[in-house]
């Protein structure tokens, strides 16, 4: 079969890591099935594989992806969840300590047939065409898990979506599904991302959470840091949610501001929340979500598996809208 792999990263060249060429099929472990894949998505994961940095419990050699729609040997169209979790675990999904992606310790979904967990297989609903259900996975299961389950947002609330440096996928999927859901959404990014965060549904972009005119009820930062800490704070309202979902360097508060931090999160009782990837249960429940509003994730290209390096530069460069989609011909 064709395949993405990549049998050793390189972190000077991370591009050059990555084999398009044929791969043997995995073989299925008992309770796991075959999916002949028909799409799938990319995400800065694949990136981070290629270049080595995708911590201790990477294997190599390995097949890349982790989002991604298929059949199954009976017909059925299915959306793979990418979270898998440890033998034998038979707690709550989201507490399993040993729960792993596709492409970290399983191959991934960056070929014609993969293998997954049969709890992972979940039925596509034929409202959601391929290359919508691709997309879902990852990023936009993180931003659903962020706003509707860790933060537990209703209509009528609003929510601050911070854009670093750019709206990367999570947070425009974020700001795209709390508009979805009747929540007023104000982002705080740079004045590029304006003309973007309006379309996908935000009600104002500011420059800075100082500028934002009353607390808000939740932050949503897939990848809060440094000072962002500190305005994150300030913006929300006693008892409201700051929601991470990843880290950059903290970098230097200052001699004061880690103090000041600290107090302001004990005496306002602000809630300071992790949130995962999302589980199956999640999954489901935001492609019932999809259905019944309508909406649907932004793809910015459709390509073919080949040309997985194009896809990549292509997110790299930053210049691009949405999801990259691999279709599999």
């Amino acid at each position: 079969m064709i395949a993405v792999y990549c049998s050793q990263p390189n972190a000077a060249d991370p591009l050059a890591a990555a084999v398009v060429g044929e791969h043997r099929p995995p073989s299925p472990a008992v309770g796991w099935t075959t999916v002949r894949m028909l799409t799938a998505s990319l995400n800065m994961r694949e990136i981070t594989v290629l270049s080595g940095r995708a911590g201790a419990r990477q294997r190599y050699p390995v097949i890349l992806g982790s989002d991604g729609c298929g059949v199954l040997d009976d017909g059925t169209e299915v959306v793979v969840h990418s979270s898998v979790m440890s033998p034998g675990w038979t707690g709550p999904e989201n507490l399993d300590p040993g729960r792993t992606v596709l492409s970290e310790q399983h191959q991934g979904t960056f070929a014609e047939i993969a293998v997954v967990p049969r709890r992972n297989a979940l039925p596509k609903p034929p409202e959601l065409s391929a290359v919508d259900a691709a997309c879902l996975s990852t990023a936009w299961l993180t931003a659903y898990r962020m706003l509707f389950v860790t933060a537990a947002v209703e209509p009528g609330q609003t929510v601050v979506v911070h854009g670093r440096r750019r709206l990367g996928t999570i947070a425009s999927a974020a700001i795209a599904l709390a508009n979805a859901a009747g929540v007023r959404v104000w982002v705080v990014g740079e004045p590029d991302d304006r003309e973007l965060a309006l379309r996908l549904g935000a009600d104002a972009l500011f420059s800075g959470s100082h500028l934002l005119p009353q607390p808000v009820d939740a932050v949503m930062d897939a990848s809060i840091s440094g000072s962002g800490w500190m305005g994150s704070v300030d913006s929300v309202r006693p008892n409201g949610a700051i929601v991470c979902a990843g880290y950059r360097d903290s970098g230097d508060l200052g001699p004061t501001g880690a103090g000041s931090l600290v107090r302001d999160f004990i005496f306002r009782e602000v809630r300071l929340l992790g949130s995962g990837m999302g589980t199956a249960e999640d999954l489901t429940s935001l492609m019932s979500f999809l259905v019944a509003t309508g909406l649907r994730p932004t793809v910015a290209d459709l390509l073919d598996m080949r040309d997985v390096r194009r896809g990549m530069r292509a997110m790299l460069s930053g210049t691009v809208t949405g999801k990259i989609v691999f279709r599999f011909s």
